[in-house]
């Protein structure tokens, strides 16, 4: 009756999983982003435009760089590759950009925000920026800009308003009058509307420069293209199928050695792929070549764990225990000594994500997924699947011994 109700769960899993491949390889497929080096992207130069009296620095670049890179992240776009050349000009490589025009426009733009009387005195700037959200307008058509200061602009604000009742204080963004509303009373509680006709991506465009901060200089287009995959289509097929020919070859090398144990292992590869590349696409993680890479490595480490376990599991059964108390015992055995590997490993993928970038970063995050993925299929499913194989057969030489 045991053995029954083994095979049937046995079966159930195995077409579920089966479903499941394929159920999600198209959604993976969609939403799996590719990076710079698969699928080309946007390609963008700045420079820096000295003002008189005004020095363009190596600190003025940096700082740039980080505002930059507050409006990539806002666009949506993983991975980006930001980097300064020379000394006066910034180098931006984005994958998968949808609308390039719109993409370089929110870059550039410097994005000075300031609160102007009717003398052209600045009352509060930018700089005591705390947040800036798009919402619908309170009349219910197009979109406005909720702005909330800092305790410092709060201040300011509550005093520029007070000062200004039956005024109007114009809000000026680089240099260009956006509104200017007539202040009815004061306002104490730091927060301002941006009212201007906005469509809801208008508004929204405006409230990612807002709080991104202002750039500390202005900047030029000196080279804007659009590139190819750095690898070309033909190297990319090639290093898919050489991939698929070393999975396979993995695979059947387990499935050989190991026997029964070997397809559990290959079964459990399959959990193993749909778990890292769905967990990949979820996350909107990039893919690169590097990450394919570290995709395989992590497979190879997901391997080991299994051929560990499988090492101990034959030794205990080379001592007469029977089938399940070799299970347990092995699994026992071989714990630390995988998870201890494993977390090594992942110390270190969790390092190059810290402070890589671009490719680097790529494949430090699929083998971070890739071990966490491998560590939670090798100790929960691949030793469910086993113990349900014991009930089917006591026969050691099933498992190597």
């Amino acid at each position: 009756m045991r053995k029954n109700s083994s095979i049937a769960i046995i079966c159930a899993i195995v077409v579920a999983l089966a479903f499941l491949a394929y159920f999600t390889y198209q959604p993976i497929k969609n939403n799996l982003n590719l990076g710079l080096d698969l699928q080309g992207g946007l390609h963008v130069e700045l420079q820096a435009q000295e003002k008189p009296g005004e020095k363009i620095s190596a600190d003025t670049i940096q700082k740039s760089i980080g505002v930059l890179s507050k409006r990539v992240d806002a666009l949506g776009v993983s991975e980006p590759i930001i980097y300064p050349k020379g000394n006066d000009r910034i180098v931006i490589e984005l994958a998968g950009v949808k609308d390039p025009e719109e993409a370089v426009n929110i870059i550039k733009n410097t994005a000075q925000l300031e609160f102007m009387d009717e003398a052209g005195k600045v009352l509060v700037s930018g700089k005591n920026l705390k947040d800036a959200q798009a919402q619908v307008s309170p009349g219910g058509e197009g979109a406005v800009v909720s702005l909330e200061f800092d305790k410092e602009g709060a201040k300011l604000f509550a005093a520029a308003t007070s000062a200004n009742v039956g005024k109007p204080i114009a809000i000026v963004l680089d240099g260009k009058i956006i509104s200017a509303p007539k202040v009815d009373g004061p306002i104490p509680n730091g927060q301002a509307q941006i009212e201007g006709n906005f469509t809801a991506k208008e508004a929204q465009d405006l409230a990612v420069l807002l709080r991104s901060g202002a750039l500390p200089v202005s900047f030029g287009i000196m080279e804007k293209r659009t590139v190819g995959a750095t690898l070309g289509s033909d190297s990319l097929a090639k290093s898919v199928k050489a991939s698929l020919v070393g999975l396979l070859a993995i695979l059947i090398f387990i499935l050989g050695y190991y026997r029964l144990p070997g397809l559990v292992a290959d079964i459990s590869m399959v959990l193993y792929t749909v778990l890292v590349l769905g967990t990949m696409a979820v996350l909107g993680a990039v893919l690169t070549l590097p990450g394919i890479a570290g995709f395989i490595l992590s497979i190879g480490i997901a391997v080991d764990a299994n051929i560990i376990i499988y090492e101990h599991i034959k030794e205990e059964l080379r001592l007469n225990k029977t089938m399940k108390a070799a299970i347990e015992s092995g699994f026992a055995r071989a714990f630390w000594t995988i998870f201890d590997a494993n977390l090594t490993t992942l110390i270190a993928a969790l390092v190059l994500i810290w402070f890589g970038t671009g490719p680097i970063k790529g494949f430090a995050v699929t083998l971070s997924i890739g071990i966490i993925a491998s560590l939670l299929v090798a100790l929960t499913f691949t030793r469910y699947m086993l113990v349900l194989f014991a009930d089917l057969s006591k026969n050691n030489k099933l498992y190597g011994v």
